[in-house]
């Protein structure tokens, strides 16, 4: 076991504990989006009024877009060998990143939440427990398999993806023997508004992946490509994102009042019976389980990464990497229990405000690593609030404020709805704004630097 349960935490990963191939990425991803969370955001499309032919149109797009800027933050997994999020101290300081950071967190504990509630009504009627029982066991089990870690997440996205797809092959074939493709799709109106919320729901589906992507590609070999780290996890998570997504769409136009509300009962329903039930549920629970642990593995390394810029802390022992995946777990449990008789709109209005909060973030990470770093960090400095990134850097956490508020006017939540809303027909582009206002703003207010840039000699950075 001392080979299989994890040892690392925020500290950069040796050369000699490197392993796997780019490979691994599609598997995981793969498995992480055929579940039935990705199910129920395909249908949101279609419930809130796209057609299903341009329902599907949109959430291509939104995969693709997201999907894209996604992949980008996993490419850097390999080269640096470090968790995701503390890579966020090269933009904004050591501790000025626990700005960012406090917002991953709450997703982590939101979609934990989220997906528990599916999870528990999953795991209640299989072990006829009932759903706040079901919720908690599936807590607990995911909490378990987050403590041994990368190793096991990695074999259970192989597992999961396998068992998944063969499932929704056949409940896609059942979907189609009660439904009339033809006449799903026959109604081809387009309107802009609901059409632009497809894409706006699969783009931030796709965002939600990037602060914590590269935790799982940072053991990969260091002279593993980018661009093959790039498209196998870009094509695992489109791939299984658009494939879940489709069949809520379909679903949710073929059946509104059957499948909205009752989406885990109407899934099995169409499957069958008795042991077809049975392992229908196993199914749901098992593609929540592999995205639930990777929530709880990221919210574990983000609690580290946030109390380590003030602590000055590098490693972390058993003891404490016990403590926080355990604070995780009862956060998202507590939130799983209290929400979980108004899941369905409220998951729609928190994706969309998780989207305004993660696409800045995105677009300053990217363009630093990329663009002003040359995809080379001073990992020593990265623990050191004294050294080159310094504690806080208010450049950068201004431009991410003008990021988040500039896309305040184009935003339709139901927490708000901006003033360029209306004239635009309804339509949220806020996502675009998001990614192109604080990319220009960061790159204009870092490109001249240098004294942020690591000289390309050995042993000087990663």
């Amino acid at each position: 076991m001392a080979g299989v349960i994890e040892r690392r935490s925020i500290d950069v990963v040796p050369d000699d504990e490197r392993h796997g191939s780019a490979v691994s990425q599609f598997t995981l991803w793969l498995s992480a989006n055929l579940q039935v969370t990705a199910v129920v955001t395909g249908a949101l499309a279609v419930v809130f009024g796209a057609n299903a032919f341009w329902a599907l149109i949109g959430l291509l797009l939104g995969n693709l877009a997201g999907g894209a800027v996604m992949a980008l933050h996993s490419a850097q997994g390999p080269r640096l060998g470090l968790p995701q999020m503390i890579t966020s101290r090269a933009q904004f300081g050591v501790r000025g990143a626990v700005v960012p950071l406090a917002l991953v967190i709450v997703m982590y504990v939101g979609f934990f939440a989220s997906g528990s509630v599916l999870a528990g009504q999953a795991v209640g009627e299989l072990t006829h427990l009932g759903q706040t029982t079901g919720i908690v066991l599936f807590a607990a089990v995911t909490a378990l398999a987050a403590a041994v870690g990368y190793r096991l997440i990695h074999l259970l996205g192989k597992v999961a993806g396998l068992v998944c797809a063969l499932a929704f092959v056949y409940l896609g074939v059942r979907l189609l023997e009660r439904a009339d493709l033809g006449a799903l799709l026959h109604d081809r109106g387009f309107a802009l508004p609901v059409f632009l919320l497809a894409v706006s729901l699969s783009a931030s589906w796709q965002l939600a992946f990037g602060p914590y992507v590269a935790d799982y590609s940072r053991y990969l070999p260091r002279d593993t490509s980018p661009r093959a780290t790039f498209w196998w996890t870009l094509g695992g998570s489109v791939l299984g994102a658009q494939w879940s997504m489709t069949f809520g769409a379909l679903a949710a136009a073929a059946a509104p009042g059957a499948f909205v509300g009752h989406e885990v009962g109407y899934l099995v329903g169409l499957g069958g019976t008795g042991l077809i039930a049975s392992f229908l549920y196993f199914v749901i629970a098992l593609g929540k389980l592999t995205i639930n642990i990777l929530n709880t593995y990221g919210g574990f390394m983000s609690l580290v990464t946030s109390v380590s810029g003030f602590r000055g802390q590098r490693t972390l022992s058993t003891r404490g990497r016990s403590a926080y995946l355990a604070g995780i777990m009862v956060a998202g449990t507590a939130v799983a229990l209290v929400g979980k008789d108004s899941f369905l709109t409220s998951f729609k209005d928190f994706l969309l405000f998780l989207l305004t909060f993660f696409t800045p973030w995105s677009a300053i990470n990217l363009v630093d690593y990329y663009l002003i770093s040359k995809e080379r960090y001073d990992v020593p400095a990265l623990s050191d609030p004294a050294g080159r990134y310094g504690a806080w850097n208010v450049r950068a956490l201004t431009v991410y404020v003008v990021g988040v508020l500039a896309q305040l006017p184009f935003l339709a939540t139901a927490f708000y709805t901006g003033p360029l809303v209306a004239p635009l027909g309804g339509a949220d582009v806020s996502w675009l704004v998001g990614l192109a206002v604080p990319a220009v703003l960061y790159w204009f207010a870092a490109r001249h630097d240098t004294a942020r840039l690591v000289d390309p000699r050995p042993g000087e950075g990663q």
